[in-house]
């Protein structure tokens, strides 16, 4: 084919054709200049369908840690629901009501001492964001909600240190100074377990009957029932953040 073009050229040259031997050479160049196009404009939908796949796989990754994070939110939501109770079932003893089951009495207050801060499950978002990658989700939709649950995550996570100061004054303090640890986590482990950890120890009445004079102790399970509600709503509201982001993602995934 270029033999062909350069006797084409030749002939035209040698006939003296210099106006027909202009045409034809823009010609040959438009022709060059789309064939350059074209094969950019194929690499640049190779490279668009490269990125596409990437990012669906970030999206399926993203959709997994999403769905465990949901179940982890659950988890610290009943466990804190259940906390908050024991802190009430604690309180009333401050009240006045009498001191008679001392292994429940120690299985409900040591529930609320026990509390864990919650961490999230965003494995792929935060490799996205460290290696400068988040771009490559093409949703705006799901960009912002995924920051947007970073912040709330963040307030989460301020409140949490909130109480953990709370406790450590309030709770951690007065018990470690009256109470027989040992004693104390070794009956919580028999009482949980059903026997099966721990030990069956006899506890002192006379020190649960000395924190339940301790007003700051009274207090770190007052502090327990605003703040495990509290902390709750925000897992809430994480959560309702979390599935709303799956259905976008879902439909991004749909599109392929």
């Amino acid at each position: 084919m270029i033999k062909f073009f350069r006797l084409i050229r030749k002939e035209m040259l040698t006939e003296n054709k210099f106006t027909r031997y202009l045409l034809y050479a823009s010609g040959e160049i438009i022709l060059v200049v789309i064939g350059i196009l074209i094969a950019l404009q194929v690499n640049n939908w190779n490279e668009q369908r490269k990125q596409r796949v990437r990012e669906l796989h970030y999206l399926t990754n993203l959709k997994s840690d999403l769905i465990l994070n949901i179940a982890e939110i659950d988890k610290y939501i009943t466990t804190r629901t259940s906390r908050t109770a024991s802190a009430y079932y604690v309180l009333d003893y401050f009240e006045g009501k009498p001191l008679t089951d001392l292994n429940e009495f120690n299985k409900q207050s040591v529930n609320v001492y026990t509390w864990q801060k919650f961490f999230q499950i965003d494995n792929t978002f935060q490799e996205l964001t460290n290696s400068g990658n988040l771009s490559i989700l093409s949703n705006d939709s799901i960009k912002s909600g995924f920051l947007n649950l970073e912040t709330l995550y963040k307030k989460l996570k301020y409140e949490e240190e909130h109480f953990r100061y709370d406790s450590e004054v309030m709770l951690y303090e007065p018990h470690y100074a009256i109470a027989d640890i040992n004693a104390v986590v070794k009956n919580y482990m028999y009482q949980v377990t059903n026997g099966q950890q721990g030990e069956n120890v006899e506890l002192s009445k006379a020190d649960f009957e000395e924190l339940l004079k301790n007003r700051k102790h009274k207090n770190g399970f007052a502090m327990a029932t605003y703040e495990f509600p509290f902390m709750n709503s925000e897992l809430e509201e994480m959560k309702v953040l979390c599935n709303r982001i799956i259905v976008w993602i879902d439909q991004e995934l749909a599109k392929g």
